[in-house]
């Protein structure tokens, strides 16, 4: 490697991979030089972002659709295999619901979703219901709830897993409210549950934020 190529590239903020990979290029022109040391780059910075977006998803594991068997689970007729894998419902700012017991591969399948989305360069953000919660109160508290929700605003796609799991308490169930109100026609929100649409009172304690949701 050239140390001053390497210097330069620094100084640019082109990363190492220009100044590590530019000597095994091959090219009979100066134009087809420089494009390919700019496929470098491109190809380095895609890759960093796609990297930058899986780690800002807060995934507990990452996973893939190699191998994944939807046979294990039903779709709707609005919803396909091929629509869950290419993320198009995220493009056309549509939501998705997770539902089943206990067990059933729900965080799986959600998070095989968002890692896809990352690698379509989206921004995917993965809460469990309950902490998303907790994090609205606390920014309310000391009154960063505004720039909180610009940031949640701003998610391609938010997942709130393990919906329902604990009711939640008026003053919770209301932030949540105005989450999911800010991102209608928007954003796309997925939502994992065990619990059926009608029981969904139980979590909000409040049948006019059921109703709307």
């Amino acid at each position: 490697m050239n140390d001053t190529n390497a210097t330069l590239c620094k100084e640019l903020r082109l990363g190492k991979a220009i100044a590590e990979n530019y000597g095994k290029i091959q090219a009979q022109t100066h134009e087809e030089f420089l494009e390919k040391v700019l496929k470098i780059e491109t190809e380095n910075r895609k890759l960093a972002r796609k990297n930058r977006y899986l780690k800002q998803a807060n995934f507990e594991i990452v996973k893939t659709f190699e191998n994944y068997d939807f046979l294990r689970i039903k779709l709707t007729n609005t919803v396909s295999a091929e629509g869950l894998k290419n993320g198009n419902f995220i493009d056309r700012k549509e939501n998705l619901i997770l539902y089943g017991p206990v067990g059933t591969g729900k965080t799986h399948l959600i998070t095989v979703i968002g890692v896809q989305a990352c690698d379509s360069e989206k921004t995917v953000r993965l809460y469990r219901t309950m902490n998303l919660v907790n994090e609205l109160v606390e920014s309310q508290k000391d009154g960063t709830l505004p720039k909180f929700l610009e940031k949640l605003a701003k998610i391609d796609l938010l997942i709130c897993d393990e919906w329902g799991y604990i009711p939640l308490y008026r003053q919770g169930a209301q932030l949540l409210f105005q989450v999911i109100v800010e991102r209608y026609e928007n954003k796309s929100i997925a939502i994992t549950t065990n619990l059926d649409f009608s029981k969904w009172n139980g979590i909000f304690c409040d049948e006019e934020i059921t109703i709307a949701i």
